[in-house]
């Protein structure tokens, strides 16, 4: 019988870069692993994804996931429902689809059973108080279109959403007001215990934070806060040292890692890092390389 508790989960969310997501897929293909994955609904088709000794599921069940939407949350609440079903893992790691490792599989799983028990949420360091009454202490319309730029009918709906916001602002209308929120990178590594309280949290989370904005930032990080959880968080003080990750932001905006910055990442201290793509394939091959030595 296998020993789950020996185990990880990998739940992937992909919606595009099908060519790196095999890259993935291929760097995390370890017998102590198992692999989900939730392929948004508006891929046309299942890439080509195989393993050897890694466990791969695909999702029955295809969500049209819209950024910024509560659509997120329940395609990430899809995945860690089937992991956690299937076997008791000591992590569950939560990546996209244009992710990668930057560590050997034996040295991740070291890292983990030596911090076992520890939480990796990452949580934002800055004045979050504005950008908490915006996103989710308002009622948001139409949050499946968040994401549209183009075209007469887009601008319409932007003009409402932000209409709607600004009247409940004069108006004085708070939503979710005696909630302490919290917020920080979705991407996490999490035990099986806390896997099991966010998903006995679920109805009320998709209570809370439906018609809101970018709750997938701020649903995790706030149940952890306000639990016990809190206190067996990694580093509750640098958000990507907290979660493990390196995420490409440069001027508020997400980055592809690029060939040249291959050293840096090689040298960090983070187990993951996001995003990559296509374009630049060749330091997703580099790293693929260097980590299956």
């Amino acid at each position: 019988m296998l020993d789950y508790s020996m185990k990880h989960a990998y739940l992937i969310m992909a919606h595009n870069e099908v060519e790196v997501l095999g890259k993935l897929v291929q760097a995390l293909d370890d017998e102590r692993n198992d692999i989900y994955i939730h392929f948004d609904r508006k891929l046309n088709h299942y890439p080509d994804c195989r393993t050897s000794y890694a466990k791969l599921t695909f999702l029955e069940e295809r969500m049209d996931v819209r950024w910024g939407d509560i659509s997120v949350v329940d395609a990430e609440f899809a995945l860690f429902d089937e992991a956690y079903r299937r076997g008791e893992y000591s992590y569950y790691h939560l990546l996209s689809g244009v992710d990668m490792p930057l560590k050997t599989q034996n040295y991740i799983h070291r890292f983990f059973e030596k911090n076992a028990g520890k939480e990796f949420v990452g949580y934002y360091q800055g004045n979050i108080s504005k950008e908490i009454d915006r996103k989710v202490c308002r009622w948001h319309l139409l949050p499946k279109s968040f994401k549209e730029t183009e075209g007469g009918l887009a601008v319409t709906k932007r003009v409402l959403r932000a209409g709607c916001v600004r009247l409940q602002s004069l108006l004085g209308i708070r939503r979710n007001k005696d909630i302490n929120f919290r917020k920080g990178t979705q991407w996490l590594s999490i035990s099986n215990e806390l896997v099991g309280y966010l998903l006995q949290q679920q109805k009320e989370v998709r209570r809370v934070y439906t018609h809101t904005f970018c709750a997938d930032e701020i649903f995790v990080q706030t149940i952890c806060w306000n639990s016990s959880f809190r206190d067996r968080v990694y580093d509750m003080h640098d958000e990507g040292h907290g979660c493990l990750r390196m995420i490409g932001w440069k001027d508020n905006q997400l980055e592809e890692w690029k060939e040249k910055d291959f050293e840096i990442l090689m040298n960090s201290e983070a187990l993951f890092a996001r995003k990559f793509s296509i374009r630049h394939i060749e330091v997703v091959d580099q790293i693929l390389n260097e980590i299956s030595k």
